[in-house]
């Protein structure tokens, strides 16, 4: 599936998440395919994009590891459904608003936290998805950046 279309289906289940388990589902699912994103631009992408990537790739590990794995039936797991990534620059636009979205989402599970220890898993995991918001805004930094370098097409 293409990565835009799992982006999209991914904020709309975090934007209809009611309680934290399933906040935190949609959390650790939208970590799972920055992940998936991220391992694609660094095998596959531009070559300006790959260390960002690989990056990318660690941070959203970190994201799913500070959280309980959510137990998914066969096919649920959005991440392994990435078989596109048709243009970087979109995916990456989508890829940073969804993780906004995710920081957002903690954020307000963290400030209703009944126990500490859901408190701290939250604070982590906003930490895991700023520093991957982080990556992506600088690879769309460099994406900009390469596109600004390149020749301008004359009109044929």
């Amino acid at each position: 599936m293409d990565a835009m279309r799992l982006i999209v289906t991914s904020r709309s289940a975090l934007a209809g998440s009611g309680d934290a388990p399933e906040i935190l589902t949609e959390v650790w699912q939208a970590q799972a395919l920055a992940q998936a994103i991220g391992s694609r631009l660094a095998v596959s992408g531009p070559p300006e994009l790959r260390g960002e990537a690989l990056g990318l790739t660690e941070l959203a590990g970190r994201g799913c590891g500070v959280l309980d794995a959510p137990e998914l039936g066969p096919g649920d797991l959005r991440a392994a459904q990435l078989t596109e990534l048709d243009d970087a620059r979109e995916t990456l636009l989508g890829l940073g608003g969804l993780l906004g979205e995710v920081g957002i989402a903690l954020v307000g599970m963290a400030s209703s936290a009944d126990d500490q220890a859901t408190y701290w898993q939250c604070m982590e995991a906003i930490d895991a998805a700023d520093e991957s918001r982080d990556r992506v805004l600088e690879m769309l930094r460099k994406l900009a950046a390469r596109e600004e370098a390149l020749p301008e097409k004359e009109p044929g």
